[in-house]
């Protein structure tokens, strides 16, 4: 039986990173099980063909994307709210799937509305991503109400879905979650991101457009640019590897801090072997990673998921990280390892596998493998479906 499904997502949906990627993903997975959904979001955002977006009413004085905490949230949110209660009046709907803390609290409000389940799709702590991206410090005297907020959110819906198992195990260690938790790890689509041959005509002229010298071997990392993705890590330890080895290139794709983090490539004096390509649109993101020679996940976050990891995995890249509980979970005896925030041994791993070619095959087709048969969209979107079969026949059962 095909279900409506009513998502909220307090954020300027879609823009090309993780976050996005796991609720289009999603949705477009229950699309293809026969489910409809509509899509409740805030009024900046790129279209997506096929998917069906209701947006908040537009701001004139707001109209770019805006990522992270930020002050403007609470009146988004109130006109989110508005937007999807009146939504929900006019459409049937069956479930109610919310993403992140604030869509929660607004999924909490139209679920009780409507009587129906409310799913709540957690991809990381709220106070931690407040303090990951410097809305908050540690001694923000405020800090302490938003900690009690987001356990009283975490405690509205019938349950909640974690990005990871580390995230399941982190809430329900932690105790800040006294709702069933169901992991639904992050996936990938592995008939759309797939292995090309550097010799592809596209790939070539992208090369050349992109200006990376003939004859370097490519590092590549595509994701926010953010202290807590681990960019400063990686650029000091670029300086490392390009000492070694200094036909090797880092292409670093992605936004904000575009120029914040061009200047300390300068600083550093590595801007001839490194090259920002700014946003790249999710559709040509296969095409660009298909530079590469090796992927880089120095995220440093405990608490989200590390959804580029998947991407790389299923373009059969070899993948240095930082050895957190979320990239050891996705990459498993596959993955090369680095203690987190340590730039040398970044570096180092990252040389490892530039001079060994071998290595580097044998890695990336395990790495595809595991990707194809363990974290498919598919079956992720087929076990959300059964979630909601099995909390809609709980609630006929208390009805």
């Amino acid at each position: 039986m095909p279900y409506h499904i009513l998502s909220i997502a307090p954020t300027s949906f879609f823009a090309d990173y993780g976050c996005h990627v796991r609720i289009l993903e999603e949705i477009r997975a229950l699309q293809q099980l026969g489910h409809q959904v509509t899509l409740c979001t805030y009024h900046t955002g790129d279209p997506v063909p096929g998917i069906r977006i209701v947006r908040m009413p537009r701001l004139p004085w707001q109209r770019r994307v805006r990522i992270g905490s930020h002050w403007h949230k609470p009146y988004f949110d109130l006109l989110l709210t508005a937007t999807a209660l009146v939504t929900a009046v006019r459409q049937r709907v069956d479930v109610v799937h919310a993403h992140l803390h604030e869509g929660a609290l607004i999924g909490a409000v139209v679920a009780r509305l409507l009587r129906c389940p409310l799913v709540f799709d957690y991809q990381g702590s709220l106070t931690a991503e407040m303090l990951d991206h410097g809305f908050l410090s540690a001694r923000s005297p405020v800090l302490r109400l938003f900690t009690h907020l987001e356990r009283w959110i975490n405690g509205l819906p019938d349950v909640i879905i974690t990005s990871s198992e580390q995230a399941q195990a982190q809430l329900a260690a932690t105790g800040r979650a006294d709702r069933p938790l169901f992991a639904l790890t992050d996936a990938v689509d592995p008939g759309f991101f797939r292995p090309r041959p550097k010799d592809d005509a596209e790939v070539a002229a992208l090369r050349t457009t992109l200006g990376i010298p003939a004859g370097r071997r490519v590092v590549v990392f595509l994701g926010l640019l953010a202290d807590y993705q681990g960019i400063p890590q990686l650029l000091h330890a670029a300086v490392q590897v390009v000492r070694q080895h200094p036909s090797t290139h880092f292409l670093i794709m992605g936004y904000p801090g575009l120029e914040q983090y061009r200047r300390m490539a300068y600083d550093l004096q590595l801007l001839d072997h490194v090259t920002f390509t700014g946003r790249v649109p999710y559709r040509q993101a296969p095409q660009y990673l298909s530079l590469g020679d090796v992927a880089v996940a120095p995220k440093l976050s405990e608490t989200e998921g590390n959804g580029k990891i998947l991407n790389y995995m299923a373009m059969g890249l070899p993948t240095v990280a930082f050895a957190t509980a979320v990239a050891r979970e996705l990459l498993g005896p596959h993955g090369v390892y680095a203690p987190p925030g340590n730039p040398f041994a970044l570096a180092d791993r990252i040389t490892e596998l530039l001079g060994d070619p071998l290595r580097r095959r044998e890695l990336g087709a395990l790495l595809r493998r595991r990707a194809c048969e363990e974290f498919s969209w598919h079956d992720s979107g087929r076990r959300l479906a059964e979630l909601y079969t099995d909390l809609l026949a709980r609630s006929d059962l208390t009805d």
